[in-house]
């Protein structure tokens, strides 16, 4: 049991004793593209406020009045277990206001956090009953990660928008808009996906856990029968397997969903979780909410740009390898690309020479 300090209920938490951290800002465990978006975007004064009021034909009192009226409430008296998580997630994350959080009835594993004034969290009957306590511990701190970026404005205009654009699909150059809108959104939501990850895992303090909560996703109830290890090996697979036709289609695959790939969101937390930003939040040492006024855009940006350039020097992806290789200076463009889509095999090693390794 956590030590408790007597506000909002956060006595009452479950589970192991688990490292809190107060003050913690989002910007600790947001992945470098999706943090640089929300630190220009938190830069503009009024930004907010704006969106907000460019969306108000959403149908947020809708949602919320749908939710209560065919929905079952989380709290002391409903799945208990569930409002422990809750109250333990945004213990462990320092988020004053505990969200409205709901279970609706639906066989598809899904959970999300929406809303435009106050962040609601919505888990799916599916989630709830494939999981076990450790798995689902790591999903609420997921969407309490969510909620605590301020993710769930705009995931909440991507459903909108989302929906917009099947109702206005006969109409060519309206429908081209909004989906290009849809695309964007969806790119940033992709990584903010990678965000919340980090942040369940701050919660759960349990990469294992994390690691068999994607897995289930991925392949349902069938623990006994997969692999951690396994399922990670494939990660390692898709990442570094094919030639660049192969990277064409991950890009033309990946561009409709909202969310990454499980197997590829498993490899990034467990690099995450490996790494020295990890652990030096876990030791104490990381940013605080009271800094966010004072972060710089441009360190921001820097720190983005670095980690995608790290991204594509260690890729193993074919197209990735080129676009490195490229960026380094090798010639004969030409000569890659068709081997590339020849298998991106290495140029044969010189007659008198030891062989070279494709770079």
């Amino acid at each position: 049991m956590h030590d408790g300090d007597g506000q909002g209920g956060h006595e009452r938490v479950p589970g192991r004793q688990r490292t809190r951290f107060p003050g913690i800002s989002s910007r600790a465990y947001e992945h470098p593209a999706d943090r640089s978006a929300l630190v220009a975007l938190r830069k503009l004064s009024g930004f907010d406020q704006v969106f907000k009021a460019l969306s108000g034909l959403l149908p947020e009192r809708s949602l919320r009045l749908l939710f209560l009226s065919d929905s079952v409430r989380v709290s002391e008296r409903q799945f208990g277990h569930l409002h422990d998580m809750l109250l333990d997630a945004c213990y462990i994350l320092d988020l004053a206001k505990v969200p409205p959080m709901y279970v609706t009835q639906d066989p598809q594993p899904n959970a999300m956090c929406i809303g435009l004034d106050e962040p609601i969290i919505v888990v799916t009957t599916g989630l709830v009953e494939l999981l076990d306590e450790e798995e689902m511990r790591a999903v609420v701190g997921h969407e309490v990660g969510h909620a605590l970026s301020g993710h769930s404005v705009y995931r909440t205009i991507l459903l909108f928008l989302t929906s917009l654009a099947l109702k206005v699909a006969w109409i060519p150059l309206g429908n081209l808009a909004i989906m290009g809108l849809v695309a964007a959104l969806r790119e940033w939501f992709r990584k903010s996906e990678l965000s919340a990850d980090r942040a369940g895992l701050l919660v759960g303090q349990d990469v294992r856990a994390s690691m068999r909560g994607l897995m289930k996703i991925a392949g349902g109830n069938h623990l006994h029968e997969m692999n951690v290890d396994a399922f990670l090996e494939q990660a390692e697979e898709y990442d570094s397997g094919g030639d660049l036709r192969d990277s064409v289609l991950k890009i033309l695959n990946v561009l409709p969903r909202s969310h990454p790939f499980t197997t590829v969101r498993a490899a990034e937390l467990k690099r995450w979780a490996e790494s020295r930003d990890h652990q030096r939040i876990m030791d104490g040492h990381y940013p605080r909410r009271d800094e966010d006024k004072d972060a710089s855009f441009g360190d921001s940006f820097r720190e983005s740009a670095a980690s995608y350039a790290s991204d594509v020097k260690s890729s193993k992806d074919p197209l990735m390898k080129l676009v490195s290789d490229l960026a380094g200076g090798a010639g004969d463009l030409g000569g890659r690309v068709k081997r590339g889509f020849d298998g991106f095999k290495s140029p044969p090693p010189p007659k008198n020479g030891p062989a070279t390794e494709a770079q």
